[in-house]
């Protein structure tokens, strides 16, 4: 696995003359991904039959494509509607949204382009260096490590609850609870699944996040004429001035998009983890690191940069243990190892030997599908802002209907409507009471997960907690968790103080003059 210019060279030529595949197939996984309940993985095996019929780099190059921009067209509905195309683009609503409630929707689309296609593109050159050094990596990452890299998530649920915390820990904390939902990893006991036989397996993610989100806000949508309160519609015609004001903000922060674009690679090495833990713990750091903390929730441009560029990360590095060492990274690489598997290709260490053009093959392709996507996608985005302006009368409708049958569509069930429409009243419920939604959400996708990874890790100690301090790479995640903590009480603490000084030097002032 060394170096090999010339191999690179001829995979790069070849991956222009796949362009009349790598085109349509972007625009495709941009459509898909945007609709609520579509994710690149059921897309890709519905699609399975017709990649079998193409030649090996065709299907690679399509399946590829696909992936990648189905995590861009995520954040789409996420900024224009409150409603994330899939679970790696929630927290993209968190900053997205306001930005288009304040009329700054093309602004905002254009961030969420620009970071979601540089950060996929610099973690896909990134991976095509460092294969070989990257490919065990995800091999140090255990159980233990993942306990650690949940409570990264978790700890979100407190960074946005700060303004009233009591409610945003009981939302989070409701969550965990409905997270728990269905058999137990140790012994498959049922637990508050009711009989119903749906709830075996948990909780369905696509069913939670489309009631939570994209339904109960067409519910907050009937109350409106138009998708955003009309102070916040913009009438006047598409500007490029606003595409460039984006791209502007997107070079101020370009720091942002290269640091959690690796985040999000490196949790994508892990198999098991995914863009929605990698979004999550890119906004949750993004947001320690930052000097105006403060500013996120309300319209921060680094609030939708980090989510984008780190689900965009997650692309490139989940495909890393799939060509290294055979393991899937996540559901949409278990597609493409069947593709691969059916062409008679052996994954692993020896495929770099035998067939390297294939295993670099994939990194190229993808390097080109990013490309592709910022010159097709960036034009679109002053036509798109103004879907904030169609009457809720026309897209209510379309809204629930597509989600409804993206609920169905994730597994076939009818039950998955019905929850959805009971997560949908949820939602509603939350929104109107000031409970924190997005806390709800990371309690259902990171519960179940974290108490996977936690009793794995207590089995393994054989009950002893001690085992979570048993690892050197664990502990120093364990500090970071502790940072993320106490480095914002510091700054808030900070702050307070100087306030306080200011107050006491203008009344000292005044009671001189």
């Amino acid at each position: 696995m060394a170096w090999d210019g010339g191999l690179y060279l001829d995979l790069f030529a070849h991956s222009l003359a796949l362009l009349w595949v790598i085109v349509p197939a972007v625009l495709f996984g941009i459509v898909i991904g945007a609709l609520p309940g579509f994710s690149a993985a059921n897309t890709l095996i519905i699609l399975l039959p017709l990649t079998l019929s193409m030649g090996l780099d065709v299907a690679l190059a399509f399946m590829t494509a696909v992936y990648a921009s189905t995590h861009l067209g995520g954040g789409i509905p996420a900024i224009l509607v409150n409603m994330p195309g899939d679970g790696g683009s929630a927290a993209t609503t968190l900053d997205g949204y306001p930005m288009t409630l304040k009329g700054q929707g093309q602004q905002a689309l254009v961030l969420c382009f620009v970071a979601s296609t540089v950060g996929g593109l610099v973690t896909s050159l990134a991976v095509v260096a460092l294969l070989p050094y990257l490919a065990p990596l995800g091999l140090y990452l255990r159980s233990v490590e993942m306990v650690v890299v949940m409570v990264f998530g978790l700890v979100l649920i407190a960074a946005i609850a700060s303004d009233d915390m009591l409610k945003g820990l009981i939302a989070g904390f409701f969550g965990l609870m409905l997270g728990l939902i269905g058999t137990d990893n140790i012994y498959s006991t049922p637990r508050a699944s009711f009989g119903f036989l749906e709830l075996y397996d948990g909780v369905p993610i696509i069913a939670a996040l489309i009631g939570l989100f994209a339904i109960a806000e067409t519910f907050s949508m009937i109350e409106r004429d138009t998708i955003v309160p009309e102070t916040a519609v913009d009438t006047s015609k598409p500007r490029w001035a606003d595409t460039i004001d984006g791209v502007r903000m997107c070079i101020k922060y370009w720091w942002q998009i290269v640091w959690t674009a690796f985040i999000g690679m490196l949790i994508g090495i892990v198999p098991g983890a995914g863009a929605t833990i990698a979004s999550f713990v890119g906004y949750q750091q993004s947001r320690m690191f930052s000097k105006t903390p403060e500013l996120y929730g309300t319209g921060h441009p680094p609030g939708i940069i980090a989510p984008e560029s780190a689900n965009n990360g997650v692309t490139s590095g989940t495909l890393v243990p799939l060509m290294a060492i055979g393991v899937p990274g996540g559901a949409t690489a278990a597609v493409m190892m069947v593709v691969l598997q059916y062409q008679g290709i052996v994954l692993g260490p020896r495929m770099f030997i035998e067939t390297p053009e294939l295993a670099y093959g994939v990194f190229i392709y993808m390097t080109m599908s990013y490309v592709v996507m910022l010159f097709t996608i960036l034009p679109l985005a002053r036509y798109m802002s103004k879907v904030v302006s169609m009457p809720t009368r026309i897209i209510v409708p379309l809204i629930i209907t597509l989600t409804i049958i993206g609920a169905f569509a994730n597994r076939e069930y009818m039950f998955d409507m019905g929850l959805a429409l009971a997560f949908a009243v949820l939602g509603y419920i939350a929104v109107k009471t000031n409970y924190h939604v997005i806390g709800i959400l990371i309690g259902v996708l990171l519960g179940p997960l974290f108490e996977q990874y936690l009793l794995r890790s207590l089995r393994i100690g054989q009950g002893d907690l001690t085992v979570l301090f048993s690892s050197t790479l664990g502990n120093v995640l364990w500090a970071m968790v502790a940072l993320s903590l106490i480095l914002p009480w510091l700054r808030s603490r900070q702050t307070r103080r100087a306030q306080d000084r200011d107050a006491s030097a203008e009344a000292g002032h005044g009671s001189l003059s």
